[in-house]
């Protein structure tokens, strides 16, 4: 215990915390996605991908928890890096570093906590259903699914919703920009040629994310998605 400890209060140890809990939600956040996007392909596909996850029972549960862990320790360790990289630093080094840097990177721990607040909500409007209470009322499909697809629509077309949405890819999307060179120099891969390329790649994928996800509310605001049952 002492071990695990000492290695955690170090600034490597908090550099791997960060980079191994990023890798965890990254999986999480395309997996999510995949299956977002499944609203394309009509109100069969997304409710019965739906209804799988709904019944792995408390296993769902255990995943959602150990994601939100994972979530308060990414925020945790990188308001530390944040905090041991300024004391670390005289004052004069400091400022130039902040000219340095990208918006993304000075503002990693506040795009953290934004998305940690839209995780929250996004569970209690669509999961726990008490943001808008409406979607309750939605009846089963014709298979006896929860109506997931028009549950997404309906939800989707408040304009306020769409832009918080929107608005926490965004700094989603920033973040991963950041942390994807970052999660290569933790491991120790700093080789001058390979970093521009990586740190590249990285917004790349970082834009596709946001673009796959933003696709959504932007289509149901569109019209381009009608729900499959009137509210």
């Amino acid at each position: 215990m002492n071990h695990l400890s000492a290695f955690t209060r170090s600034s490597i140890g908090r550099k791997i915390m960060v980079a191994v809990t990023g890798l965890v939600l990254l999986g999480f956040v395309i997996g999510h996605l995949l299956g977002n996007l499944q609203i394309f392909l009509g109100p069969d596909w997304i409710n019965s991908y739906a209804e799988h996850l709904r019944d792995l029972g408390p296993l769902l549960w255990f995943v959602r928890a150990f994601l939100l862990v994972n979530v308060v320790a990414h925020i945790y360790y990188t308001i530390r890096l944040t905090i041991d990289n300024r004391r670390a630093r005289p004052n004069a080094y400091a400022q130039k570093d902040y000219v340095k840097a990208s918006f993304a990177s000075r503002y990693m721990w506040l795009s953290g906590l934004v998305v940690l607040a839209f995780i929250i909500y996004h569970l209690a409007h669509f999961t726990l259903v008490v943001a808008d209470p409406r979607l309750a009322t939605l009846k089963l499909d014709a298979l006896q699914r929860h109506d997931v697809y028009s549950m997404m629509v309906y939800g989707f077309r408040n304009v306020i919703v769409s832009a918080f949405y929107v608005l926490a890819m965004f700094l989603l999307m920033l973040h991963l920009t950041h942390g994807a060179s970052s999660f290569f120099q933790s491991l120790g891969w700093n080789d001058k040629t390979m970093t521009p390329h990586l740190a590249r790649w990285g917004r790349v994928f970082a834009w596709l994310i946001f673009i796959g996800y933003v696709s959504i509310p932007l289509a149901v605001l569109l019209g381009l998605v009608q729900p499959a049952q009137p509210l």
